[in-house]
């Protein structure tokens, strides 16, 4: 089995709403499938010590914000730091809705195609 070191970071929106949630579900089925390693937003944001030098760590970094507001993109650029892939799961054609959830289907489309963007993204690191 390979290091987690060796796999991008992967941070998540994990706000109320079903495409914050999605996102945050999405992340951890990654980490769990030793495709990525999932680190914490909130930690980064509120500017821990350990999570910010980890962010800055020099590691690829996939960020998932559910909506518009790219709260992920924004918690990571606090400590000048850029994602190397940037997904927003309101581009890909779900719509923000609050007091629901996005269905099993919606999770499972979306985790291959995040799948396939992780390897791309780890392609490209590879071959410099």
């Amino acid at each position: 089995m390979s290091s987690t070191s060796e796999h991008p970071l992967i941070y998540s929106c994990s706000g109320c709403s079903n495409v914050a949630q999605l996102a945050n579900n999405l992340a951890l089925r990654l980490d769990r499938a030793g495709v990525a390693e999932m680190s914490c937003i909130a930690g980064v944001g509120g500017g821990v010590a350990a999570l910010v030098k980890l962010a800055r760590s020099g590691r690829p970094i996939v960020a998932i914000d559910g909506c518009r507001l790219h709260c992920v993109k924004a918690c990571l650029a606090r400590c000048q730091v850029q994602p190397d892939e940037h997904i927003v799961l309101s581009d890909l054609g779900l719509r923000k809705r609050f007091g629901t959830d996005c269905t099993q289907e919606q999770a499972d489309l979306l985790e291959d195609r995040l799948v396939e963007q992780v390897w791309e993204l780890k392609n490209r690191i590879a071959s410099g």
